[in-house]
C-alpha cells in the first residue's frame, strides 16, 4: 500500500504541470490560433519563477513571476501572428527556441540553489486516511487550482456567452469579423491566458516538482502538453484524463528503472512520449472533424480594412 500511495502521490505531481499547460493551449487552439511555443513558455517560466522564488524569498512571488513570463513570451508571439499575421507554426518554434535561451540566461545565476518544499494542505482526520487521504487532501494548492482551472475553462467554453464567442471564431474567423465579433482582441486574450498558464507550469517543476533549476529541465514536456490538447480532442475533461494517463507513464519508466527491470534505461525514459506518438497515430486515423479541431486552426487572419 505504501508503494501504490508513493505511485499515486509521484503521478499526481507529474501531471500537475502538463495540465496546467495543456488546459492554456487548449483555450488558445479553440480561439483558431496554434501556438508551438508551450515548451519555450514553460522554460522561461520555470527560470523566472526560481529567480523570482531566490530574490524575493517567496514561493507566491515565484509563481507570480512565472506565469508573468509565460504571459510575456506569449505577447511576443501574439505580436507576430495577430500583428502581422505571421505564420503560425514556424512562430512558434522561433518562440520555443527564444524562451530554451533566454531561459538558460535567466537561470544561470541560479544552479545549485534550492527551495524548500511548497506548503501542503493538512485536514485534519482526512489527510491521514490510508492510500487516498493524502492524494485527496494533502496536496499543494497549485494542484487544486489545477483542477479549479479545468472547471472555470469548461464552464467558459459551453456555459457563457464570451466561450461561444471564442468556439465561434475559432471555427471560422472570416464569418465571425463579418458578424462584427472582435477576433483579434478575443485572440489576444487567449494567447496570454495560454502563455500564463505555460508560465505557470514552467513554475511548478522548478518550484515543486524539483525544487531546483536546471538548463533543460522542461525535457520536452511542453511538446506533450500540444499533444495533450489533441488527445482530448479540445476538451478540458478529457485533457484532465489525458494529463494523469501521460503522468502515470512518466512514473511508471522510473518506477521501473528503480525495479531494475532489463531493458535498457534510454527505451524507459523514451515510454511517454512512445505513448505520446501512439496517441496521436490513433487520433490521426480519425476524421479530422471527428475529434473537435478548430476549423481555423492555424490559419493566419488578416482583417478586411
Amino acid at each position: 500500500m505504501t508503494l501504490v500511495e508513493a505511485v499515486i502521490l509521484t503521478v499526481i505531481t507529474a501531471a500537475t504541470p502538463l495540465l496546467i499547460a495543456a488546459i492554456g493551449e487548449l483555450v488558445v487552439e479553440r480561439s483558431g490560433v496554434l501556438n508551438l511555443g508551450v515548451e519555450g513558455m514553460m522554460a522561461v517560466g520555470a527560470a523566472c519563477a526560481f529567480a523570482g522564488a531566490v530574490t524575493l524569498d517567496s514561493t507566491f512571488g515565484g509563481f507570480v513571476a512565472g506565469a508573468a513570463a509565460g504571459m510575456a513570451l506569449s505577447l511576443v508571439f501574439a505580436l507576430a501572428v495577430l500583428g502581422v499575421a505571421a505564420n503560425q507554426v514556424a512562430s512558434g518554434l522561433a518562440l520555443t527556441i527564444l524562451g530554451l535561451g533566454l531561459a538558460g540566461v535567466i537561470g544561470a545565476p541560479f544552479v545549485g540553489a534550492r527551495r524548500d518544499p511548497i506548503m501542503q494542505l493538512q485536514v485534519p482526520g482526512l489527510t491521514d486516511i490510508p492510500l487516498i487521504g493524502r492524494a485527496l487532501f494533502g496536496q499543494d494548492p497549485i494542484v487544486y487550482l489545477s483542477f479549479a482551472l479545468v472547471l472555470a475553462v469548461f464552464w467558459f467554453l459551453f456555459r457563457t456567452r464570451r466561450g461561444l464567442t471564442l468556439r465561434a471564431i475559432g471555427e471560422d474567423h472570416a464569418s465571425a469579423h463579418a458578424l462584427g465579433l472582435p477576433v483579434i482582441r478575443m485572440r489576444l486574450l487567449a494567447i496570454l491566458f495560454g502563455g500564463a498558464c505555460a508560465g505557470l507550469a514552467g513554475a511548478y517543476l522548478s518550484l515543486v516538482y524539483t525544487r531546483f533549476w536546471s538548463p533543460g529541465m522542461t525535457g520536452g514536456r511542453g511538446w506533450i502538453a500540444l499533444a495533450l490538447v489533441v488527445f482530448a480532442a479540445w476538451r478540458p475533461g478529457r485533457a484532465l484524463a489525458g494529463a494523469y494517463l501521460f503522468g502515470l507513464a512518466s512514473v511508471l519508466q522510473l518506477h521501473a528503472q528503480a525495479g531494475a527491470i532489463r531493458l535498457p534505461s534510454q527505451l524507459l525514459s523514451a515510454l511517454p512520449y512512445l505513448v505520446t506518438i501512439v496517441a496521436l497515430v490513433i487520433l490521426a486515423a480519425r476524421d479530422r472533424r471527428a475529434t473537435g479541431a478548430p476549423a481555423s486552426l492555424g490559419i493566419p487572419f488578416v482583417p478586411d480594412r
